[in-house]
């Protein structure tokens, strides 16, 4: 069952950046925990990221603010997890939360030794986990033609 993990907490006056509202880098931290602590559990195992992409904001979070990051995986492979996860945020005095960022981010579990291991494979039953599946293998493609426009400058 792909149950989202989902995190909620205030966002918090250290997390501020000089225009007054949440840092960018904050809520990426936020993103990369909530993605670990989701293909970690998926696999049982530790994982590392190797890649995260296309990381959206669409509105910023303001300090004080009810913050969620739902994370859930919409792809595997033999050794990577393909995570899903949208950050949102609401005022306390609100009930509905506001979608604030959006990313993919790609986890391969490891072994002892830092070694890639199996995962279990994740099979998408609805058409929303279909669509989502999709859509992960197409960022695969587009993340291809990248790695080779970035080639010359690694």
């Amino acid at each position: 069952m792909n149950t989202p993990l989902v995190f909620q907490f205030i966002s918090e006056p250290s997390d501020v950046n000089y225009g007054g509202k949440v840092h960018g880098g904050s809520v990426m931290k936020w993103i990369d925990q909530a993605g670990y602590a989701c293909a970690s559990t998926w696999s049982g195992r530790y994982c590392v990221t190797v890649y995260v992409g296309g990381i959206r904001f669409y509105q910023p979070i303001k300090i004080g603010q009810i913050v969620k990051v739902e994370a859930h995986v919409i792809y595997t492979g033999s050794t990577s997890m393909h995570i899903a996860i949208d950050v949102y945020a609401r005022d306390l005095k609100k009930e509905t939360f506001e979608k604030k960022t959006h990313c993919i981010i790609v986890f391969v579990a490891t072994d002892d030794d830092g070694k890639s291991v199996s995962v279990p494979k994740w099979v998408p039953h609805t058409e929303e986990e279909k669509k989502q599946e999709e859509y992960a293998k197409r960022l695969m493609v587009h993340r291809k033609q990248i790695e080779e426009e970035m080639k010359p400058f690694l």
